[in-house]
């Protein structure tokens, strides 16, 4: 009688064990991805375009550039995924294909705070004041120095960092990385980070107020 419980008692541990590992295989795995640049110049517009209207079948772009994959779609693909919150932390913003991104999620609902250092966003070409003028949440450093990060956190489990100003001369031209990943203690430092910058630029503080292109 005990053979035969304790061969019930391994038959159950054997399929608890396999039960244990069938749902950890089936877990997507943190992304770990690490962006180069400068970008190979491919068309975006069909990607910006399925992230506008889900499903709607797309228009052949006339424009001359190549379709393919790159660091940039990369990019923009990752930052398309959020669909609760979107924080960005920008010493300087004027690429048209990101910022036509976060107008997108803006749109969709998704909840984005945009952290930007004031000289940057007074520069020719800036997308600070059409995010602006689109209603999303922009504040701005007051001080000597620059606010001089470059991170972005996508619904507060990933985060995207490193040397990228997003820049159409960064995307196109630099040598520039990005490191994208899913990881709590580093999500949350970043995210500590971001939230500090927020209540310390609060506007109730400002002192002057940059004239930012639109």
């Amino acid at each position: 009688m005990r053979g035969a419980w304790a061969g019930l008692a391994a038959a159950a541990a054997a399929l608890g064990l396999a039960l244990a590992v069938s749902v950890w295989r089936r877990r997507p795995r943190p992304v770990r991805e690490v962006l180069f640049f400068p970008s190979q110049l491919v068309c975006t517009e069909a990607l910006l375009a399925e992230a506008a209207a889900p499903g709607a079948g797309s228009r052949p772009c006339p424009c001359p550039l190549p379709r393919g994959d790159c660091a940039l779609s990369r990019l923009l693909r990752r930052l398309l995924s959020a669909r609760r919150s979107l924080e960005l932390c920008l010493f300087a913003f004027s690429s048209p294909q990101l910022a036509c991104a976060v107008q997108l999620l803006h749109r969709r609902g998704v909840r984005v705070r945009v952290v930007t250092d004031a000289q940057s966003m007074a520069m020719k070409g800036s997308q600070i004041g059409l995010l602006r003028h689109a209603g999303i949440q922009v504040r701005h450093d007051q001080e000597s120095g620059y606010m001089h990060h470059k991170f972005a956190i996508v619904d507060g489990r990933m985060l995207l960092t490193g040397s990228l100003n997003w820049t159409t001369q960064a995307i196109q031209s630099n040598r520039e990385n990005v490191l994208v990943l899913e990881d709590e203690e580093y999500v949350k430092a970043f995210l500590d980070e971001f939230e500090r910058i927020w209540e310390e630029f609060d506007p109730r503080n400002y002192r002057s107020f940059p004239k930012d292109n639109k």
